[in-house]
């Protein structure tokens, strides 16, 4: 599942920081500890249904998940700034995301990852407890998570931590 578009320097280069980051037990920014890395044959599932869910292609795109203190951003790039059609599949995808998660309807991600992903069960019962606001940008789309909620910014880390897992090279933080 190799990224040909990426040099190999570059790959190798990240992942000594991923191995070094994973062994110092995290970002000096990040109090949470250090998610363990998914295996690769969990990897190659999630990617699998992801791509009966995610119309986009995982290979051409990437995933980040940037923690906040009132929750996060989920952003969804195309690799390829030029590549209009990842970009619009992401923007269509994540804005029914988005309207979906409102409501509390994490479906699509339960299909993906497993009903017992860390931080779901708490995520669909949200109940409006987090705003979750929709904004385009030129490679793509991101939702951003907002709450007040201690207990539900603690599942939008947690949730956040297990993409990152499961999703491999196709996310980041």
């Amino acid at each position: 599942m190799n990224r040909p578009d990426r040099p190999r320097a570059h790959r190798a280069l990240l992942l000594a920081v991923v191995a070094a980051t994973a062994l110092s037990g995290g970002c000096a920014d990040d109090p949470a500890p250090s998610t363990p890395t998914a295996s690769s044959s969990r990897q190659a599932d999630v990617a699998e249904r992801g791509a009966s869910v995610m119309p986009f292609d995982l290979d051409r795109t990437t995933h980040r998940f940037t923690k906040t203190d009132t929750g996060g951003v989920q952003t969804v790039v195309a690799d390829d700034r030029q590549d209009t059609t990842q970009i619009t599949l992401v923007q269509r995808h994540l804005t029914a995301e988005v309207e979906r998660f409102r409501r509390g309807d994490f479906g699509d991600p339960a299909r993906i990852h497993g009903t017992e992903m860390p931080g779901l069960a708490a995520l669909q019962a949200h109940g409006g407890r987090i705003t979750i606001e929709y904004a385009t940008t030129p490679d793509g789309a991101q939702a951003t998570y907002t709450t007040d909620d201690a207990a539900l910014r603690d599942a939008l880390h947690h949730w956040f931590d297990a993409q990152v897992s499961d999703h491999g090279e196709h996310a980041t933080r």
